[in-house]
């Protein structure tokens, strides 16, 4: 199965063995000629499995088998953010919600709330607020700006759209009982940004992300929130960006 998508300006045929990734993608389809092309083999859903079959083992589950039809889905999108490189364009695990056409991106170590604390932004700003993906957007990262991307793969709620804004910060969310946002410098925050950024296996694709998130850095403000899970914390985290 063929279809073609636009991600980030860039147009890519996906040539697919299961339907699913063609479903998944819809809101995203194309007739623009194809910048790339996307192949999917058994291989590839395979890869798919026993990677997280690893990664359940590594965190003390059991594997779960998931269909093929899923499992595709998510070796597509590897495929497209290691192709996106070559187009100064990294993937990103993070939530990002837009107030008054400027993008907000929070990240953080799994659980801690990045999906909760945007659904406050949206609760907070009503129709100020757009999410533009709850999970794994793009970011086209340039000499002076950055750029965050809708994609389809937005999380288990599906919340996102295809629309694309200028990045105003990133912000790294902690626990605490009280909120409060400082500013950040990019040695502090590093760590997070590298793990958080999908990082191929290539040395070259690996050694050009890490030149990206560097770039990432200096070209966009980064904060640490220290929030719960009252209102307040996206008022505090606004106030605390938004100049």
């Amino acid at each position: 199965m063929t279809g073609k998508y636009k991600m980030a300006d860039k147009v890519i045929e996906v040539i697919s063995i299961y339907p699913d990734v063609h479903e998944y993608c819809k809101d995203y389809v194309s007739d623009e000629n194809a910048d790339f092309t996307i192949e999917i083999s058994q291989a590839d859903i395979d890869y798919e499995q026993k990677r997280s079959d690893e990664e359940n083992i590594c965190e003390g589950k059991e594997p779960v088998k998931y269909s093929a039809g899923y499992l595709e889905e998510l070796a597509v999108y590897r495929k497209i953010a290691e192709k996106m490189i070559d187009f100064d364009t990294v993937l990103f695990h993070g939530s990002v919600v837009a107030v008054d056409g400027k993008g907000y991106l929070f990240t953080a170590k799994s659980g801690t709330g990045k999906s909760t604390h945007t659904k406050l932004w949206r609760e907070v700003f009503g129709e100020r607020a757009v999410m533009v993906n709850d999970d794994k957007p793009l970011l086209k990262i340039t000499d002076n700006q950055v750029i965050a991307y809708g994609t389809p793969y937005n999380g288990k709620h599906r919340i996102g759209n295809n629309i694309s804004v200028p990045l105003k910060a990133v912000c790294i969310l902690e626990r605490n009982p009280q909120n409060v946002i400082r500013k950040a410098n990019k040695i502090s925050v590093y760590t997070m940004l590298i793990q958080q950024i999908y990082r191929p296996a290539d040395g070259l694709k690996l050694k050009r992300t890490l030149e990206l998130a560097d770039r990432l850095s200096e070209n966009t403000d980064l904060y640490v929130l220290g929030c719960n899970m009252d209102k307040e914390a996206a008022t505090v985290a606004y106030n605390g960006m938004k100049d």
